[in-house]
């Protein structure tokens, strides 16, 4: 549609409303996290954009990278899907941070690390829809995640064959985990189902 083409080119004020969306949640996840592990995590958000859905695996590392991918389904006025994708060598690093393991301990993901990462994408859906709730008055729940390991396009293949439809552009916030000296990179997209983009981009514009 028109509509969603004009979307792709967003104005400075829904670029910087975005970004905060993205700070605020951070944040929130941040506090969520370190009080879940009894540590201190900081959570900063480097970098939000619109991309193509078929360019998302680039954005983690290309389409033949391996990635631990968390999907949750997002319902409400502007239904949607999370897809958070995190190179595998860095969700091992983030198991470690979080059990409280020796950095390079974990190098296979068991059902206590699946569950450790699947939290995360909890805790990360939860706090940046409740920053979207926050500056748009836009209420949008998750689902119970699913986690899965593999190719970056291969879980992306899989999700869109799953969704069936789903819009041509996802909202791309990329998030940096720090604990003690380490940084680690993740990447939170927010794919909107066809009609959601407008939605959720006119409550932006206006919010």
């Amino acid at each position: 549609m028109a509509v969603d083409d004009d979307l792709t080119q967003l104005s400075e004020m829904q670029l910087d409303v975005l970004q905060e969306i993205g700070n605020v949640g951070a944040g929130n996840s941040a506090t969520a996290l370190s009080r879940l592990i009894q540590r201190r995590i900081e959570m900063n958000v480097p970098h939000v954009a619109l991309v193509k859905i078929e360019d998302v695996p680039e954005y983690v590392g290309g389409p033949e990278l391996v990635v631990v991918g968390i999907f949750l389904r997002v319902y409400g006025k502007a239904p949607s899907n999370i897809l958070f994708l995190i190179p595998r060598e860095s969700a091992f690093a983030l198991v470690d941070t979080l059990l409280g393991r020796e950095r390079g301990a974990t190098t296979e993901l068991d059902a206590m690390d699946e569950s450790a990462l699947m939290e995360i994408g909890n805790i990360l859906a939860g706090s940046y829809l409740n920053a979207f709730y926050t500056f748009t008055g836009m209420s949008m729940l998750p689902s119970t995640p699913a986690l899965a390991v593999d190719m970056a396009g291969a879980i992306l293949n899989v999700v869109l064959v799953q969704l069936g439809e789903m819009g041509d552009h996802a909202l791309l916030i990329e998030t940096n985990f720090q604990a003690d000296d380490q940084s680690i990179s993740g990447h939170f997209f927010l794919v909107p189902d066809p009609g959601s983009l407008s939605t959720i981009m006119n409550a932006v514009g206006v919010g």
